[in-house]
Order: structure tokens, then C-alpha cells, then sequence
């Protein structure tokens, strides 16, 4: 009898501070929406602000007392504060589609689920559609920790005026799902190349000899396993819920740590958070000792260089564009002395954009 009292006394405190949490939430609602209307009679068009949006997070993060993970502090707080700034603008956001890949899941990570996520057919889709204001921001796919880098999204940034707004980093579970109730009953396999690149020992050890089809997103192979008794696809737990697939095997990945690191697109420059990244484009004469030269500088400032890729140039054979990742913002006095003379050095230079760097 005592421990069925104990218990409801613990049950009437929860109660009591769910109506808490729920003033609290309201009134953080209601603050939002005064935010709107202080932005509105200033004419500042501008309601998202990722640089914000970033302190904000880390700040309740670094202040978390437990027992929950910073990860689930970080998920309820994305999505109260994305339900607020529902309130302020409606966000459209533009993934590559279609629905439940893991795209979008890096949309939902980045911008909470009271966004509304648009789906497109090709990255060249999501950059058009971002610049010609048909949405707010766009979330594409830019690297992989196992598989390496998306080249078309690289490619796109050349002849773009999009700002690299954001990234997000998503660790990426891969399921074996299907209509079939197990493993011997499958004949094919259908999964993006990535995806069967990421699995490959799994499959080869469980799967081997079973065809395997290259399509053009984990969603779309859903969907097509969805059509057969047969037939299996690789993705996401959100594309077998959606395509009412059972997963046969969890986390066939190859790597326990396999992460895609993912880029949101805007039309806008962001201030610095505190913790950013910067990220550039250059290019060079095909002379010797001309990278080093061009890189030089952001050592002499002791500017930390975070990765840097190489992309042919397609203006001449054995020419390359470089992309670089540095640690900083533009802002920051540092930076802005060693991008000076990097651009002195460069045969071509393009800031392609200051943010904050990926939330864990």
C-alpha cells in the first residue's frame, strides 16, 4: 500500500509540473509571436537566423543536468523552438525526395518537424528552387565519413550564388527492410550505390549472389519493394514505416559509425554563433608549389583547415577547383586576414558561405 502512495504522490508532481511545462511553453510561444511583430515594424524580412538558433542550442545543452542525453535536450528543444517560429513564418524547406530519406530526416534534425519539407528530384532541383525564392532554405547531401564526397553537389556551388547557410551531420543507420518474413525468401535488392557501398560486407555475408539494383534514393527503393513479396530495400526505420515494410535486419551498415554530413542552402549571409565553420572555393595556376602557396596563409594566421577536396575545373585539362573547409568566421578577425591573402594569391576565390558548425 505504501509504494502504491509513493507512487501516485510521484504521479500528482509530474502532473503538476506537465501544466508547468506547459505555461512555460506557452508563454515562449507567445514571446515568438512578439518577436514577428518587433521584425515586421522594422521591415527585417529575415525570421530564421541559424547563428541563433545555434547559441541557443548549445547553450541548453551545455547547461543539461541530465539524466537525458544532450541529444534528446537537443530534440525537444529544436522542436519547441521550431513549433515558435511556426508561429512567426511558416518554413519551406526543400530535400531531396522522395519521402523518408535520410535527406529529410536531416531536414527534420535541422529545422524540427513544424517546417514544412518539400521533396525534389535532384539536387540541381533544390538550388534552383532555394534561389528562386520557392523556398526558404534547402538541405543537400555534401559528404560521407565512409564513401567520401557527393561530387554533383560540389559542382553546383561553381556557378552558384547560394550561401551555405548551416550543416548537419547525421549518423546513418541502414535497415534491411521488406514485404518477405525473412532473409531466404529475397531475390532482389534495391538501394542507392552509396547505400550498397556502406553495406557491402553485410550483404556480401548475408545476401551473396541475391541482384542487387541501383535506384535513385533509399525512399524509391522502399517503394519498390513495397510492390513485391520478394523484393528488399536498404534505408531508413521513417521509409518502412511509410512504405508498411518490416525490417528484417537493423543496422547492416559496415560501419558502426557511418555519418553523411549534409549543407543547408540559403539566400543569406549568417552572423557568427561563436562556433562556425567557413567555406570556400578556390582555384590556381597549374604551377608547382602553387597550393602550397595558396594555403599558406591560413597557417601563418592559425586558421585550422578542416578539410579540403579537389574537383576537375572543366575549363582545362589537369585544372582543379579546390573546395576548403576552415575553422572560423568570416567576421573573425583571423579569418578575414588570411582570406585577404589567400584572394592575393588565387587565381579565383569564392566565399561560399559563414555558419555554424554541426550541433552533435
Amino acid at each position: 500500500m505504501a509504494d502504491l502512495i509513493d507512487l501516485e504522490q510521484v504521479r500528482e508532481k509530474i502532473d503538476a509540473l506537465d501544466r508547468q511545462l506547459l505555461d512555460l511553453i506557452s508563454e515562449r510561444a507567445r514571446l515568438a509571436q512578439d518577436v514577428a511583430r518587433i521584425k515586421q515594424n522594422g521591415n527585417d524580412e529575415v525570421f530564421y537566423r541559424p547563428e541563433r538558433e545555434a547559441e541557443v542550442l548549445r547553450r541548453v545543452i551545455d547547461a543539461n543536468p541530465g539524466p537525458l542525453s544532450n541529444e534528446n535536450v537537443r530534440f525537444l528543444f529544436r522542436e519547441i523552438m521550431s513549433a515558435c517560429l511556426a508561429l512567426e513564418q511558416a518554413m519551406r524547406i526543400a530535400y531531396l525526395g522522395p519521402q523518408g530519406t535520410f535527406t529529410q530526416l536531416a531536414s527534420h534534425k535541422q529545422f524540427g518537424h513544424a517546417a514544412e519539407t518539400i521533396a525534389f528530384s535532384s539536387i540541381d532541383d533544390i538550388f534552383r528552387s532555394v534561389s528562386a525564392g520557392e523556398v526558404d532554405f534547402g538541405v543537400v547531401p555534401v559528404e560521407n565519413s565512409t564513401e567520401g564526397v557527393v561530387s554533383q553537389t560540389l559542382d553546383m556551388f561553381v556557378n552558384s550564388s547560394l550561401q551555405i547557410c548551416g550543416e548537419v551531420e547525421l549518423r546513418i543507420h541502414h535497415q534491411l527492410m521488406s514485404k518477405a518474413a525473412t532473409l531466404a525468401d529475397i531475390d532482389v535488392v534495391y538501394a542507392h550505390q552509396q547505400s550498397f557501398a556502406q553495406c557491402r560486407h553485410w550483404l556480401d555475408g548475408r545476401l551473396a549472389g541475391v541482384r542487387q539494383v541501383n535506384v535513385s534514393s533509399n525512399a524509391e527503393a522502399a517503394r519498390l519493394a513495397a510492390k513485391s513479396d520478394s523484393a528488399a530495400a536498404i534505408g531508413s526505420e521513417t521509409a518502412a514505416e511509410i512504405y508498411g515494410l518490416r525490417i528484417l535486419a537493423s543496422n547492416i551498415e559496415d560501419a558502426p559509425d557511418n555519418t553523411t554530413r549534409f549543407l543547408v542552402l540559403g539566400r543569406h549571409p549568417v552572423k557568427a554563433s561563436g562556433k562556425d565553420k567557413t567555406s570556400l572555393l578556390l582555384s590556381t595556376t597549374n604551377q608547382a608549389g602553387s597550393l602550397f602557396e595558396l594555403l599558406q596563409p591560413f597557417a601563418k594566421h592559425k586558421v585550422s583547415l578542416t578539410r579540403i577536396e579537389s574537383r576537375p575545373s572543366r575549363q582545362a585539362n589537369w585544372n582543379y577547383l579546390f573546395f576548403v573547409d576552415i575553422a572560423g568566421h568570416i567576421e573573425d578577425e583571423h579569418v578575414a586576414k588570411a582570406i585577404t591573402e589567400v584572394k592575393e594569391k588565387a587565381a579565383m576565390t569564392k566565399i561560399l558561405g559563414s555558419y555554424p558548425s554541426a550541433l552533435s
